[in-house]
């Protein structure tokens, strides 16, 4: 076979996987959320790269702020883990179509580990408000066989020692044997893009009103992760931070521009480093 049939063949082999990944990946659909936008006239096209939500079950401990889901089922929306959805999610893939190359669909995924085989379809899986989450045993399994098999998990937007011990409640189920630690400043990570030496805490909208970077007793915000036996980051902990809310405001003139800059600039950089590690 010569160059151009080999390159003519390699071109055929990728379609036919990115077809088959497409065929098996669930239908899109919209739930109530806490910020819905506008669907996009592009929904529907498939594309390389999906931000991928995942949905989740609320604490039963039901402290304040616990939202437990549309009618009561959080597979519904209205819950916890739809905070800053969708608007947080399609303006995530505005700016990495604009920032990056790679070819991202225009709205969001939204991944239940119940169902069984659909969380392996996404190299990339985003959790808010992980603070109030509770998984149970089969979505524990299931969340550490995606991160074993190379699957990058991003938890952000939960803040003070309460949410954390929440957050860790279930983390250690996942990774019983494996410490959370500091992400080192020359990790990968905070390079592959853009450098980010310099990070800031990363308020939530509550700033507008606050003036506050910090909500809860989170005063200072931690970068921090759990690596697999190769130093691969495994799972991205931005914690006493809300880059959630910083994507959603990121086109309101009150909510400074350093912060949703700052915030878009992670998120970028965590993604390409998802798909290439």
């Amino acid at each position: 076979m010569d160059l151009t049939g080999k390159s003519i063949a390699a071109a055929f082999a990728v379609l036919l996987t990115l077809g088959s990944a497409f065929a098996w990946q669930k239908p899109w659909r919209e739930y109530p959320g806490q910020d819905n936008t506008e669907v996009p006239p592009d929904y529907n096209v498939p594309a390389e790269f999906i931000f991928a939500r995942l949905m989740y079950p609320p604490y039963s401990g039901g402290f304040r702020g616990f939202r437990g889901g549309y009618g009561g089922d959080w597979k519904r929306g209205r819950s916890s883990w739809t905070t800053d959805y969708s608007a947080a999610d399609r303006h995530v893939a505005v700016a990495l179509r604009r920032l990056t190359r790679m070819h991202v669909r225009s709205v969001e995924q939204a991944v239940d580990l119940d169902d069984v085989d659909d969380v392996f379809n996404f190299p990339w899986l985003y959790a808010v408000e992980v603070g109030r989450w509770q998984l149970a045993d089969n979505q524990v399994a299931r969340l550490r066989d995606y991160l074993q098999r190379g699957g990058f998990f991003m938890v952000d937007d939960f803040h003070g020692t309460q949410e954390w011990a929440t957050f860790m409640e279930s983390m250690q189920k996942v990774f019983p044997d494996r410490p959370v630690v500091d992400i080192p400043d020359n990790d990968p990570i905070f390079h592959v893009i853009y450098d980010l030496e310099h990070r800031t805490q990363v308020p939530g909208a509550q700033y507008l009103w606050s003036g506050r970077t910090y909500e809860r007793d989170g005063f200072s915000a931690t970068w921090r992760g759990i690596y697999d036996d190769k130093g691969r980051l495994m799972v991205a902990i931005c914690h006493n931070m809300d880059l959630g809310d910083a994507w959603e405001y990121a086109d309101y003139p009150q909510y400074d521009e350093k912060f949703a800059a700052t915030a878009f600039r992670i998120v970028s950089n965590y993604i390409e480093y998802a798909m290439t590690h």
